[in-house]
């Protein structure tokens, strides 16, 4: 599979009528969607998960806080939360103690991650040596890479070299906005990527703006990069 991924997102923060968005998202039938740990409060990120699982598709939370006790203040907040999977996040040793026994699928980041809407930094070789050390880790079973976020050139190489390193699925997140991206990323092995801004606002190559066109225009996409 190749999975699409709607985060309900901007600039990496939960969009303040997320739940309005979920909605189209649920009659286009996207099984895959997700939020940020920031940008709402708890108890509007926990109906939005609500909601997700109730229409069917699985329930993704990504980390964006990157300093130790927000990624254990999230970890916590994911099981109070009741999410399937938890992306993002750099401590795996924080992490997965808290959520061990949850049933949680939990993706982190490989490579160095800095600023906030997120950038990855390091290069090819880094990356890949800290994606092997990651997927080797018990209780990790993906990565969240933001390949596109990536500070040098040749992400497409970069992307492959990453799956092909590592036995666990790879997500390709952040700055995904085009078909030739999401069949790119397809080429490179990954197992799935997300879309957020680009659909949101309006900016997905699709002759209408409004977000179910948007989603539409992207199913599509997924759908042929499979082929």
């Amino acid at each position: 599979m190749y999975d699409f991924i709607f985060m309900l997102t901007r600039n990496d923060q939960t969009v303040p009528d997320a739940m309005e968005h979920l909605e189209t998202a649920i009659a286009c039938g996207i099984k895959h969607i997700g939020f940020k740990d920031v940008g709402l409060p708890f108890s509007e990120l926990k109906q939005l998960a609500d909601r997700i699982r109730e229409s069917g598709a699985t329930v993704y939370l990504e980390v964006v806080s990157l300093d130790a006790e927000s990624e254990a203040t999230s970890a916590r907040a994911a099981l109070e939360i009741g999410i399937d999977r938890l992306m993002g996040g750099i401590r795996p040793d924080n992490v997965v103690p808290i959520i061990a026994h949850a049933g949680i699928d939990y993706y982190p980041f490989p490579g160095t991650i800095v600023d906030h809407p997120s950038i990855l930094k390091g290069t090819q070789e880094e990356i890949v040596k800290d994606a092997t050390r990651l997927a080797a880790f018990d209780g990790v079973t993906g990565l969240d890479l933001l390949a596109y976020r990536w500070t040098e050139e040749n992400v497409e190489d970069m992307i492959q070299a990453v799956c092909t390193a590592v036995d666990v699925p790879v997500v390709v997140a952040g700055s995904i906005g085009t078909r030739q991206r999401i069949h790119a990323v397809a080429q490179a092995g990954a197992a799935g990527y997300t879309i957020g801004t680009a659909a949101l606002d309006g900016k997905f190559p699709e002759t209408s703006p409004d977000l179910g066109s948007q989603l539409q225009a992207i199913i599509a996409a997924t759908e042929q990069a499979m082929k």
